[in-house]
């Protein structure tokens, strides 16, 4: 008789929410209860599925929060496994490593939640004899592997082992029980439920080691459709793995070019195209979309000025759509000579221009005043929302680069006369 899980991790539950709650309000209702309906959407999946275990990899939660709201929803959907004589294997990770939820709550017996000592649960399936494995974080941060902690494999039984790694470290992740997948290939497990990753790998060689993701994005830096692994074992210990979608609302960015637009209506209308484009390619319920207009137009100037105009009428537009959402819209668009959107400006405010993209924006103290600024901004964010500064020097400078040269077209755009806009 084969057995079945269901592997996922990360889910961050009931996160607190960062921009979102300041500007839209459905939004961030939306988005504040997408991890619960994610874990609702994972549970009804195993259910459906009539699988034998699910495994959580790591940060159910997100750090040392104590809201009983969020005890009595876990428990309910524990509760709804249980009933269907599902398993629950949970280890915690460097998010919910000090989280008194899972210490303190009461769990139906099927949940097994282990502790920072290592140890494994035998099962019994048919003519299937498996172990899991698994061991939680003691503190918020393992800077060694935790490896060699795991017990060896069990002889002729399928050992399945439970750790949240970042691996050999990952963009936009801290370093935590960190190791090499050649070594958890090497270990002898048939299968490594990992966690930690937000996005899905699969690591090749001799076992399964998989990073499944988190099964919902909370921003637009964990953008794409989200997921779970199923997992079959079979009677004769082979696996087959499939993805299960299980996001609620997928963030996406969405690239419009605007140079064939020469009105205000034109752009509007190519945006609005790009938009139920990617509304069409998601398959999750929601899209939350960030849009990043490019390309030469003369609404240039026009566009950088009024954007809280644009983000109004694009939200509008959005919201026909259905069950479409517009969290931002970045500009980087030229005017059709291609060189600044000053071009067609009032001379006074075209020699202020050229003065800025010869002299003031290279000058060193300009440069590094906004550097500071923005390593100050990036250091002051969580590891996954560290990405948009690059992974090097040079990424970093080009970043510099297009933020003073934006912020100069932005600011000399608001300068424009207001008696020469396009309609």
């Amino acid at each position: 008789m084969p057995f079945r899980f269901v592997h996922t991790a990360d889910l961050h539950l009931d996160s607190p929410l960062r921009s979102l709650a300041m500007r839209n309000s459905d939004l961030a209702e939306l988005i504040g209860d997408a991890t619960r309906q994610a874990l609702i959407a994972i549970v009804d999946l195993c259910i459906d599925e009539q699988v034998d275990a699910l495994i959580i990899a790591g940060d159910l939660y997100d750090g040392d929060q104590t809201s009983m709201k969020t005890a009595r929803f876990l428990a309910g959907q524990m509760q709804r496994l249980h009933e269907a004589g599902i398993e629950t294997f949970i280890i915690r990770g460097n998010h919910d490593a000090l989280s008194r939820i899972t210490q303190e709550l009461i769990l139906p017996p099927t949940v097994t939640v282990f502790g920072d000592r290592t140890h494994a649960v035998d099962l019994v399936n048919g003519d299937l004899a498996l172990s899991i494995h698994g061991l939680s974080f003691a503190k918020p941060h393992a800077p060694e592997s935790l490896l060699d902690k795991y017990r060896r494999p069990a002889p002729d039984t399928v050992n399945i082992g439970i750790m949240h790694t970042s691996l050999a470290g990952a963009p936009g992740h801290d370093h935590y029980a960190p190791c090499k997948a050649s070594d958890l290939h090497g270990w002898g497990f048939d299968y490594w439920a990992l966690g930690h990753v937000h996005v899905r790998a699969q690591h090749a060689g001799d076992r399964v080691v998989i990073m499944p993701g988190m099964p919902q994005g909370r921003d637009i830096n964990e953008a794409g459709e989200k997921t779970v692994t199923l997992v079959t074992v079979k009677d004769d210990r082979s696996l087959t793995v499939e993805e299960r979608a299980t996001s609620i609302a997928q963030f996406e960015r969405i690239a419009v070019d605007l140079s064939s637009a020469a009105t205000w209506r034109g752009a509007a209308e190519l945006i609005e195209e790009g938009i139920g484009i990617a509304r069409d390619r998601t398959r999750s319920g929601h899209l939350v979309g960030r849009l990043r207009l490019t390309g030469a137009t003369p609404l240039a100037w026009q566009l950088r000025r009024d954007r809280d105009l644009l983000l109004a009428e694009t939200e509008q537009r959005a919201e026909g759509l259905g069950k479409t959402w517009i969290e931002k819209i970045e500009i980087a668009i030229t005017a059709p000579d291609g060189t600044s959107v000053v071009s067609a400006i009032a001379d006074p405010v075209l020699e202020l221009g050229e003065l800025m993209r010869s002299d003031i924006v290279h000058q060193h103290g300009v440069r590094e005043a906004v550097r500071d600024l923005v390593k100050e901004l990036r250091d002051d964010l969580p590891p996954e929302a560290r990405g948009f500064s690059g992974d090097d020097e040079a990424a970093f400078e080009a970043l510099i680069d297009q933020l003073l040269t934006e912020g100069s077209e932005d600011m000399l755009a608001r300068l424009k006369p207001e008696s020469s806009e396009i309609s």
